[in-house]
């Protein structure tokens, strides 16, 4: 019997590093592409942004199978959606990373049927049209009982043949951080050529590296840009490895710029091919793809070698170089929890983020994903002590190190996305865009910027770490006092950076002292200002006593949540400015603020050519 109503699911409850490039199930999208002829319905639905409950979704679909592709943090919330399809009388299937790894355990659950390992377009289409898994390459299934495999099915090797992601059955707007900007994702290629021991990779590709023409990807970002009717877009070149096929993307570089599109593009790339390949680096920076995201993993040699990186922190440096030049964003991924790592090890990891010059870093905790020959090195030792699939997250620790408890390492990633991301950073940022953009940006602009990262983290945090976030709060203060932002910003001079004419004629001389407390913990931000200049900026324990201004914040209405706290904290936020002259300067302030916001919103409503 064929089946003839499909409904592709992404559940929710994708968490960690793994979120944040992921936001869009392409995957589904591409299989909805292919089987869309052969089927009387195909619907998605992406239950991380869907509000109705899976059940009014099943009865408005009324699908005969339902598809569901999953990443180890989705492994409970796909069974509980395919217990309801099957209640319902569907039959279901999954794919994706986790279960090509692990099929005989996702296969022992009643309500899972088939389980396609790999690629899934080829495999799903033959099984729509088959009605039985029998003799299908790529299919695990259930007979009397009994887990079969069927023989692996052969990558797909001309992807130019594969039609373009349905985006128009898309049901949702994916959204930038900042609410307004669309974002999408695309692909170049499949697979990856490395050999990295922690990555799902390889069991999905088995290094196995196909390309697709420049053309054909250049057509698609084409009719992209139509099905976003010609608006400012964010893109993201999803590819483990994106500039596996340098001649490839010279000329898609060169499309991209004929065509002069209203896109901004980042990429994941591998370190060693943007250090040996300076001209196509700069040839991706003017077509603009700036934002790049490389596994630096760690600058401990040992860390290397252990993950078969096969990169050198001399690669870090020239990478990273090479992207600065060029007015390119580089950020970095650091691998913290490694067996035989300590704290200290751990703690020197900003620093050496800094010192290479990335402009983005985050540091996730090892994680031994199946498949993965990480992941088999611990289990045979028996070192995996976590059994709750939602915590392999790249934010939890779930085996057991040498040296460092769960709760340090927990702790550590805190520490170590606290130290990176202090204000030099976002300055620094800023300076690097310069070199493309030719202007400053107003200080409005980049406080909007500062707030929706603020939100993003402290919500993310809470939701990844709630049962101790507080701790949490006391350990990212303590990393974020820093005398190297004074040192930073004394050389480079804000003011140089940033458009800040106006405010600071209105401010006037002044320092300015904002202080985060939470309990025992106070750190405080000093802004020495003149009427023309910002002379430093220090991130210090406790508090100056000679600040013309404060505003303090009491952060335990964050660690806990609850109407009081924050009327406390709206309260506290005053309290040190009491005397007439210091009531005078915090006038001042806010007079400068204004005048910022007003002329940012006059900008707004008659830009200037």
């Amino acid at each position: 019997m064929r089946f003839k109503r499909i409904l592709l699911v992404k559940p929710s409850g994708r968490k960690g590093l793994s979120f944040a490039f992921d936001l869009i199930p392409i995957g589904l999208e591409y299989i909805a592409a292919y089987i869309e002829d052969a089927v009387d319905e195909v619907h998605i639905v992406d239950m991380e942004l869907d509000r109705r409950k899976f059940q009014d979704i099943i009865s408005l679909y009324c699908p005969d199978l339902v598809g569901i592709s999953l990443s180890a943090t989705e492994h409970n919330e796909a069974l509980r959606l395919a217990k309801i399809a099957k209640k319902n009388g569907a039959m279901t299937v999954i794919g994706g990373y986790h279960p090509t790894s692990v099929p005989d355990l996702m296969l022992s659950y009643p309500q899972i049927d088939f389980v396609i390992r790999g690629e899934g377009e080829q495999t799903i289409r033959e099984l729509i049209e088959h009605g039985t898994p029998e003799n299908i390459l790529g299919v695990s299934y259930k007979k009397n009982g009994i887990v079969l495999h069927n023989d692996d099915r052969p990558k797909i090797e001309n992807l130019d043949n594969l039609p373009f992601p349905a985006r128009n059955l898309r049901q949702y707007q994916y959204k930038s951080q900042n609410r307004t900007t669309d974002n999408d994702v695309i692909v170049m290629s499949r697979g990856c050529n490395g050999s990295c021991s922690f990555c799902c990779e390889p069991s999905m590709s088995s290094g196995c590296l196909r390309f697709r023409s420049p053309e054909n990807v250049m057509q698609e970002i084409l009719e992209m840009a139509k099905y976003h009717q010609n608006k400012s877009i964010n893109v993201m070149f999803a590819d483990p490895n994106f500039i596996g096929n340098p001649s490839g993307v010279d000329r898609l570089c060169d499309l991209l710029i004929e065509h002069n599109l209203n896109i901004e593009f980042s990429a994941l790339v591998r370190a060693d091919a943007m250090a040996k390949y300076p001209d196509i680096v700069k040839k991706m920076c003017r077509a603009g793809i700036l934002k790049f995201e490389m596994g630096i993993e760690s600058p401990n040699p040992r860390d290397l070698k252990s993950t078969r990186k096969g990169i050198t922190n001399g690669i870090h440096r020239e990478a990273v170089k090479n992207i600065r030049e060029n007015g390119g964003r580089p950020g970095g991924t650091f691998v913290i929890g490694l067996p035989d790592q300590t704290i200290d090890e751990i703690k020197a990891f900003p620093t050496y983020a800094k010192e290479i010059g990335l402009t983005a870093a985050a540091f996730g905790i090892a994680t031994p994903f199946p498949g993965t020959g990480f992941y088999k090195e611990l289990d045979e030792q028996g070192l995996i002590f976590e059994k709750n699939w939602d915590n392999f997250d790249e934010m939890h620790s779930v085996y057991k190190t040498k040296h460092l408890s769960k709760e340090t390492v927990e702790e550590m990633a805190t520490y170590c996305m606290a130290k990176f991301w202090n204000l030099d950073t976002f300055i620094d940022q800023e300076m690097v865009a310069q070199k493309r953009t030719m202007r400053k940006k107003t200080m409005v602009d980049f406080a909007r910027e500062r707030i929706l990262n603020l939100g993003f983290m402290t919500n993310n945090g809470n939701e990844l770490q709630k049962d101790n976030f507080g701790q949490h709060i006391k350990t990212f203060l303590d990393a974020y006092a820093d005398p190297r932002v004074e040192k930073y910003t004394r050389t480079v001079g804000i003011h140089e950076v940033l458009d800040l004419k106006r405010l600071l004629r209105v401010l006037g001389a002044q320092k300015i002292q904002c202080s985060l407390s939470l309990d025992d913990v106070t750190v405080s931000f000093v802004f020495k200002t003149t009427s023309k200049t910002v002379e430093y900026i220090q991130v210090i324990y406790g508090r100056h006593d000679d600040s013309t201004i404060n505003l303090d914040v009491d952060l335990k209405c964050l660690a806990e949540p609850h109407i009081s706290n924050l009327l406390k904290t709206s309260a506290f936020l005053f309290s040190h400015n009491l005397s007439i002259k210091k009531i005078w300067s915090t006038f001042k302030l806010f007079a400068a603020i204004g005048t910022e916001v007003i002329s940012s919103n006059l900008q707004t409503v008659h830009p200037q050519n």
